[in-house]
């Protein structure tokens, strides 16, 4: 009944075997995605994700820090962010939330001399997150990795893993970030 001369390996007959082998969850998981690629800043990603799936109202995303939490830089972080003599180096490990759910863990290396001292004392001072702060320098993301599950430094739930390079509109580079996202994301329609 099911020999060979049935069932061909046809373009339209894989499509189907695909299509019953989704999930709601990988569906999730692809539009979770697809809305991290539309966006040069995550916070702003997170932000649209959460408000469309109304995890908190208002939808507001918040950088908690991550207490005794430092990671050394990569070895390659200097020629990434053509850090030049002199140039200090800044750090922020932090949970990007949504209400009570973690959506994000992000470590983000970047370059304070290259950013108005205003942004600085607030990157200091707040819970607000980086590409909230630096939003008005009009920075892009260059994307270096996206890896579906938990990719290197990440915690267990990690269900995509993120690195990329911000720069300035100038087009220097201003802050290396690693990002793992949570389950969390998928727990809502």
């Amino acid at each position: 009944m099911f020999g060979s001369s049935h069932l061909k390996a046809t373009p339209a007959t894989m499509g189907l075997l695909l299509a019953a082998c989704a999930t709601p969850q990988a569906d999730r998981l692809d539009a979770f995605e697809t809305t991290l690629l539309s966006h040069d800043s995550a916070t702003a990603a997170l932000t649209r994700w959460c408000a469309a799936r109304n995890m908190a109202v208002p939808p507001v995303i918040k950088a908690v820090p991550v207490k005794d939490a430092f990671v050394a830089p990569p070895p390659e972080l200097g020629a990434l962010l053509d850090l030049l003599p002199g140039e200090r180096l800044g750090y922020r490990h932090v949970r990007l939330t949504c209400g009570d759910e973690t959506l994000s863990i992000a470590q983000n290396w970047f370059v304070p001399d290259r950013l108005p001292d205003q942004m600085n004392d607030v990157l200091g001072s707040t819970h607000t997150p980086f590409g909230k702060v630096i939003g008005p320098l009009g920075f892009t993301r260059e994307r270096l990795d996206a890896v579906r599950g938990r990719g290197p430094g990440c915690p267990e739930g990690t269900v995509l893993s993120h690195s990329g390079l911000l720069r300035l509109n100038d087009g220097r580079p201003i802050s290396l970030v690693m990002e793992c996202y949570t389950e969390a994301n998928l727990r809502f329609q």
